[in-house]
Formats: structure tokens, C-alpha cells, sequence
């Protein structure tokens, strides 16, 4: 079903978090303005659990300059779409997003059951012209 879905990114986008901060940290070098080594021979850059998130995606859609006439940023870049992101937080998003989308799907009230025959009472009836052992055969 959809919430298993959802449940099932979240928990995905989770877990990547985790195995990033615990593990790159101790098998990659640094890699602030080159390419990471795998490791290498003087060791990670960090310490178990202190890893940063390396899997980031950029997608600059459309790549620009404003016209000159352009009020308050005329000349300037103008980058459509600029959000760097990993795969594990865009899981988790996506995740939480399909379930406050489809929250009255996923969480509505269910239907009370009405049922059209009165309830009958589970007591005996005895009628006072009867006794105790007529009312048994």
C-alpha cells in the first residue's frame, strides 16, 4: 500500500544518512576541493559516526544572466533551481510529502458498520404463567 511506501522511504532515506556519517568518514580522505581518495594510507578524515554526506546532486535547470534593464539584480547570475541535495534526504522528503498529499487516504475514518436488524436480547424471556422447568423443555 502507499503508507508502506512512504514508511519504507523515510526509513531508506534513514538508514543512507547513518551509513554516511558512520563509515565515509573513516574510509575516504577529505575532499573539500578534490576528488576523495578511497583509502587512503593516512586515513579517513573523521572518526566513526562523524562522516559527512557525500552523495549530493545539483541540477542548475536553466543557467543565465538577468538583462541589464532589470530591476535590482540586472546583470547578475540567475540559477533556476539551485538546491544541492542527497538522494537519502530527497527519500526522506519524498516520503513525507506523499503522506501529508494523501493523508485522508492513507488516514481517514473508516466507515462505522449500521446494522438494518435490531440487536436481540440474549436473556430469557419468562413469561409468569410459565415456571422454571417449563421454560427449560
Amino acid at each position: 500500500s502507499l503508507y508502506i511506501i512512504c514508511i519504507a522511504l523515510i526509513f531508506a532515506g534513514a538508514f543512507g544518512n547513518i551509513i554516511d556519517s558512520a563509515f565515509y568518514g573513516i574510509i575516504f580522505s577529505d575532499s573539500n576541493y578534490e576528488v576523495a581518495r578511497f583509502l587512503p594510507e593516512e586515513g579517513g578524515y573523521s572518526t566513526f559516526l562523524h562522516g559527512k554526506v557525500v552523495d549530493m546532486f545539483y541540477f542548475p535547470i536553466i543557467d543565465g544572466h538577468f538583462p541589464q534593464w532589470f530591476p535590482f539584480w540586472g546583470g547578475e547570475q540567475f540559477i533556476f533551481f539551485r538546491p544541492v541535495f542527497n538522494f537519502a534526504d530527497a527519500s526522506i522528503t519524498v516520503g513525507v510529502a506523499l503522506i501529508i498529499l494523501f493523508q485522508k487516504r492513507l488516514f481517514g475514518k473508516k466507515p462505522i458498520l449500521v446494522s438494518e436488524e435490531p440487536s436481540v436480547m440474549e436473556e430469557p424471556i419468562i413469561r409468569p404463567d410459565e415456571t422454571i422447568e417449563q421454560a427449560a423443555v
